[in-house]
């Protein structure tokens, strides 16, 4: 049967006298919280009587040790007092953690400038590492795929023929569709500004050159960076979740030959097919546009195209497709190896994949403009 929990102060006594007695639980921490806060213990010497104690638990050292100070509680543990000593063991350590608590430094306050220039740092550490893993990944997959190249036992037909499909075949639709939509407005802006300068015939030109160039191999990569990154990330990262990777290890086999080669030799084959699918997409959005708006029938469209576009044009956006494909899929792979088990690190690295296969298109593609508009091509 639990006794009340009693917390008296007599103050007519020299020095004054603490009196704790009865149960010191969880049950009556409510009502000795109250109690505590209406008493006020004088800074002098106090006499500390605890002999009436008849239960103490952690929530009640607590209290004791919060009410005298980790001193003065720290000095009951020692002195005995008539408690037990387990009692007097869970007092000290109570009375311990409340000393390192309040001799912790309190944490630094630190301005949005710093705040700011440490989120930068943590930025450029990172890309330092992603860089670093996406070059050592680029050599282990080249080592893998000259090691195959001699051994026809170890290529995998059938993968590769079916990622093809899934990333070539299924997203012609979709590219088709976009470039050819894209096409007609550039044509549609195009005429829109030539006709105040009265060359509203150079509109075949400009959709031209920006498919060509430009337009067609980009748009179809920026469609492959959303569409067969995710889904390379999201099925590597969920097989590495599902521990099927290790198995795969476990067999003795390379996870890279099985898994990474057929993806990339797959989209290396789709994306020089996707982007002249865009091409002639893009073209024939801006020949109707053409013909619609401008009365430049599609006879005189290819006429003009083949006066004033030469070949080398289409041959400078072509060569740019496997090296965007290359790039995709050792993305989407990496970061469907770097998932680390659970659903919330699948969707992180997925987004992850699709954020750095797109930036690295626009990059690499920045860079070839500039290297051919140098070179003169």
């Amino acid at each position: 049967m639990d006794t009340a929990a009693t917390l008296h102060l007599d103050t007519t006594s020299n020095p004054p006298h603490l009196h704790a007695g009865g149960d010191w639980t969880l049950p009556h921490y409510g009502k000795l919280k109250n109690q505590i806060a209406a008493i006020r213990l004088p800074a002098a010497p106090l006499n500390i009587s605890v002999a009436q104690l008849t239960a103490l638990d952690t929530s009640g050292a607590v209290l004791l040790a919060e009410l005298l100070g980790a001193p003065r509680a720290r000095e009951l543990a020692q002195d005995g007092s008539g408690l037990p000593a387990a009692w007097r063991s869970l007092l000290a350590t109570v009375a311990q953690a409340l000393e390192q608590t309040s001799a912790a430094p309190p944490p630094a306050k630190h301005g949005w400038i710093s705040d700011l220039l440490a989120r930068i740092g943590a930025a450029m550490v990172g890309l330092r590492a992603n860089t670093v893993a996406l070059l050592g990944f680029t050599g282990l997959t080249l080592q893998t795929l000259a090691g195959s190249l001699l051994r026809p036992s170890r290529w995998r037909l059938t993968a590769t023929v079916a990622q093809i499909e899934q990333t070539g075949l299924d997203a012609v639709p979709i590219v088709a569709l976009l470039t050819f939509m894209v096409g007609a407005v550039i044509a549609f802006l195009g005429a829109t500004v030539l006709a105040n300068f009265g060359a509203s015939i150079y509109t075949v030109d400009l959709v031209a050159f920006s498919f060509l160039r430009e337009f067609a191999v980009l748009l179809t990569a920026i469609l492959m960076a959303g569409r067969t990154a995710s889904a390379f990330t999201a099925q590597i990262g969920s097989m590495k979740a599902n521990e099927e990777i290790d198995a795969i290890r476990a067999l003795g086999l390379d996870p890279l030959q099985m898994l990474v080669l057929p993806r990339v030799l797959a989209l290396l084959v789709a994306m020089p097919a996707l982007t002249f699918v865009a091409m002639m997409s893009g073209m024939l959005g801006g020949a109707m546009v053409c013909a619609l708006t401008l009365d430049i029938s599609p006879t005189m469209f290819m006429t003009l195209l083949q006066q004033d576009v030469g070949i080398r044009h289409f041959w400078l956006g072509m060569c740019k497709a496997p090296l965007f494909a290359f790039v995709i899929a050792l993305i989407g792979c990496l970061e469907g190896f770097k998932v680390s088990g659970s659903a919330q690190s699948v969707g992180q690295h997925t987004t992850s994949s699709v954020v750095q296969s797109i930036f690295l298109v626009i990059l690499l593609d920045a860079v070839a403009a500039l290297f051919f508009m140098e070179m003169g091509w």
